[in-house]
């Protein structure tokens, strides 16, 4: 006699049993997620847990400062003088959320701003000194950590696939999922 998950040409043995079932409250919504939603919702865990780690290791706790506001400040250090205009559109958040930012980062000296010498109603924004040397160390940090936990758990036969990863992870982050497939 065969089990319930043999007859089930849907069933994959590599899955958890509830692979297949839609989350909890969401009933009515999706009877079954399809294979895509299944992919981005453990996609979405790991990648949590991955950022949970990495701020974790690299110290980022102890800095006071929010993931967003590192993120900022990462930016602003990476940019140069920017407006924070394009902070906003960089970083992919309000420009309310930005001046929120920016405040905190202003108060601890990591950022100033002076007049745009191309437009005197704008304000340009720029990293201290300082701030090079928090985001430098916390990033030198997470690289370290990577490098380790990949030499620990990733097989050599393993790094082509890690690479792989890496390319469609960049493909995700620039994607744009409004947009028509061609």
């Amino acid at each position: 006699m065969r089990g319930e998950a043999d007859q089930d040409p849907r069933h994959r043995p590599d899955q958890p049993e509830d692979a297949g079932r839609a989350p909890e409250g969401s009933e009515g919504t999706h009877l079954r997620p399809d294979r895509s939603e299944i992919t981005a919702q453990r996609l979405q865990q790991a990648m949590t847990r991955l950022r949970a780690r990495l701020r974790s290791e690299s110290g980022q706790r102890s800095t006071g400062l929010t993931l967003t506001q590192l993120g900022v400040l990462s930016t602003v250090v990476k940019q140069g003088p920017v407006t924070a205009a394009r902070l906003a559109t960089l970083e992919h958040v309000s420009p309310q959320s930005i001046a929120q930012s920016l405040a905190v980062l202003k108060e601890a000296g990591l950022v100033h701003t002076e007049p745009d010498p191309q437009d005197g109603r704008k304000r340009l924004v720029s990293a201290d000194a300082s701030a090079a040397e928090l985001v430098g160390g916390l990033m030198a940090s997470r690289v370290s950590f990577l490098a380790r936990a990949i030499e620990q758990v990733v097989e050599p036969g393993e790094r082509r696939d890690l690479e792989k990863a890496i390319e469609l992870m960049e493909r995700l982050a620039a994607a744009d999922p409004h947009a028509r497939r061609t």
